[in-house]
């Protein structure tokens, strides 16, 4: 009989288990392509994209298409095109891609 409960008990945790588990549920991969491709690439937006970020009006838009290519992102501050400020506030939603060597 303790055989029977002891069985019945390891059944009962085994189904119940996964149920109980404290892991992070996995974002799905089209999830993580979505995010990345709503990051807007400072290489190709166009100016109204640009007037979108918050901080960026017409003279910084103009000055950051002005200033393409990006190899990084942080080349608005380094080339002093936006403050630090402003930067902080939108790198979360900017990206600078390179343009494959093949196309070129």
């Amino acid at each position: 009989m303790k055989k029977f409960l002891a069985a019945a008990a390891i059944a009962l945790l085994a189904a119940t288990g996964p149920a109980f588990a404290k892991d992070e549920p996995k974002k799905p991969a089209a999830a993580v392509e979505k995010k990345a491709e709503a990051l807007l690439d400072l290489n190709s937006a166009s100016r109204d994209e640009l007037l979108k970020l918050k901080g960026i009006g017409d003279a910084r838009a103009d000055a950051i298409i002005k200033g393409r290519p990006y190899k990084g992102k942080n080349e608005l501050v380094d080339r002093r095109i936006v403050p630090e400020s402003v930067y902080n506030d939108i790198r979360e939603k900017i990206v600078a891609r390179q343009a494959d060597a093949k196309k070129k």
